[in-house]
């Protein structure tokens, strides 16, 4: 009997790779997550792409991070500003820390996050870069 591979089943979960999120139909909000109910009372949100444009709002540098991540300590995570409005918390790559500010232009990637396993299994998602 054939078995579908769990890297080609996992690749067709298109939420696990886009950078997806939900818009209320009533005032234009925009969110990472679905909230189920607006701030302005709406209850209906239609499904966005977003184009994965931002700026940094906020950020750090992660010293001892969780035991997938610590052999790539140190690493910088940030909370970006969707040109779309929404907010999300990613990490920012191929830059140090130093060179980042607040207001900065980043975009989004997809990269490698971590291998797990015995078999080292991959598992990828979204990172941002700096626009510098």
């Amino acid at each position: 009997m054939f078995r579908e591979s769990p890297i080609i089943r996992w690749r067709n979960y298109s939420d696990r790779y886009k950078l997806r999120g939900y818009k209320c139909t009533k005032c234009s909000a925009t969110y990472f997550e679905y909230k189920g109910m607006c701030p302005c009372g709406n209850l209906d949100f239609t499904e966005i792409d977003f184009s994965g444009r931002g700026k940094i709002a906020a950020f750090t540098q992660i010293h001892g991070g969780p035991e997938a991540f610590e052999n790539k300590t140190p690493y910088c995570v940030a909370v970006i500003d969707l040109v779309e409005g929404a907010r999300i918390e990613a990490q920012v790559m191929d830059c140090k820390y130093e060179d980042l500010k607040i207001g900065t232009e980043v975009e989004a990637v997809f990269r490698k996050f971590y291998s797990s396993g015995e078999k080292g299994v991959i598992h990828y998602g979204t990172k941002f870069v700096p626009k510098f």
